[in-house]
């Protein structure tokens, strides 16, 4: 327990990847793909999907955490504390916090791990609790 895993290299997020995605998953949320609508907002960008965000941090821990999981038991408080914009490098790091054996499964065992996405400056950004 308290083992720390980064999950490296990082990724830089591209406009191609928010718009597509965005677009992919039906997400109608104009800020996400229409420059002119994201003109008038706070950030006067597009913002990246929240959604792939999420998707990018646990592509990134499949390797060194997750990589013969049997199954994902689900996520608690996954939080997104701050914005994603294109341009932006992600990396992301993963702490063990407890394992068990599993009651259902006595050959199997149950991980919780928090994992953390990092950006630029390595400021947290995402937060979110993994039972595998």
């Amino acid at each position: 327990m308290g083992d720390v895993f980064e999950h490296r290299p990082g990724r830089t997020v591209l406009d191609v990847d928010n718009v597509w995605f965005t677009l992919l998953t039906l997400n109608p949320q104009q800020v996400h793909f229409d420059q002119h609508y994201a003109d008038k907002t706070e950030w006067k960008k597009l913002l990246v999907d929240s959604t792939f965000t999420l998707a990018l941090v646990t592509e990134m821990s499949v390797n060194s955490i997750s990589g013969k999981v049997v199954a994902n038991l689900g996520w608690d408080k996954v939080r997104l504390t701050n914005p994603v914009f294109a341009g932006d490098m992600i990396y992301a790091e993963s702490t063990i916090l407890s394992k068990r054996e599993s009651k259902s499964r006595p050959i199997q065992g149950i991980v919780t791990v928090l994992t953390r996405e990092l950006i630029k400056t390595i400021k947290k950004l995402l937060a979110s609790k993994e039972l595998y």
